[in-house]
């Protein structure tokens, strides 16, 4: 194995954000006996980071004991409406033969990098039809407290690990579509595919230093050719 695709999963693959904010409300609420009255914006942030901006919006004082019993609610709330995702929730254009197009690349592992937990994670991909494609052991999860660029240098040691041989900048790319996701490509050293099916606006992207900004995931060819060409022994050799 000789590349990383690491995907980003909420705007970039699917968007189950009506699903997601009920599992929300129905977590805090049995966490901390009281409604959730204020929302906050993920933009491309963990759930662990989420959770502590949430109670403290809401008037909650953290605890160390809230992050574990929120995630195990959040994971239990989320799976109790894992049937709706499909008929809620839509999947991003391109999405699916995206997946199967890099997927026949030469040595490639795709998997993915995302804020959501992992369990969430395969429910939201799962409810598509797009986890045949994806090896979820490699992956990086929002209830790990990483920094995402750090999470993605994990990513790349388990991937490493599991196949063996050399998971590096020169042969790791991530594709996500928030400037968050393209500023911990860039820390980390990775390429950074960018497709602007989120809430950042193209100029954002290019400005935080994407290698390649897309419109969406709709011509899998052109996916295709921008991981292979951040891929290539060229650019290894750099």
């Amino acid at each position: 194995m000789s590349r990383l695709v690491l995907w980003n999963v909420d705007l970039t693959l699917v968007d189950v954000s009506i699903v997601a904010r009920d599992a929300y409300a129905e977590a805090f609420q049995q966490v901390t006996g009281r409604p959730l009255v204020k929302l906050t914006q993920h933009n491309g942030r963990p759930d662990s980071e989420i959770v502590f901006e949430m109670l403290a919006l809401n008037g909650i004082v953290a605890e160390d004991a809230h992050l574990p019993k929120f995630l195990d609610a959040l994971a239990a709330a989320f799976g109790a409406r894992r049937k709706r995702l499909a008929k809620d929730g839509r999947m991003m254009p391109g999405a699916a033969d995206a997946l199967k197009a890099v997927a026949k690349l030469d040595g490639v592992v795709q998997s993915v990098l995302t804020g959501t937990i992992k369990s969430n994670a395969v429910h939201k991909l799962a409810a598509f039809g797009l986890d045949r494609h994806v090896d979820f052991e490699v992956g990086g999860y929002g209830e790990e407290v990483y920094p995402k660029a750090t999470l993605l240098q994990v990513a790349q040691g388990r991937a490493r690990k599991k196949y063996g041989g050399t998971f590096d900048g020169g042969n790791t790319v991530m594709i996500g579509d928030s400037a968050r996701d393209v500023q911990a490509a860039r820390i980390a050293g990775a390429a950074m595919i960018a497709v602007a099916t989120g809430r950042s606006l193209p100029a954002e992207l290019h400005e935080a230093g994407a290698d390649v900004v897309l419109p969406d995931l709709s011509n899998p060819s052109e996916v295709v050719a921008a991981v292979a060409g951040l891929t290539s022994p060229a650019r290894r050799a750099r």
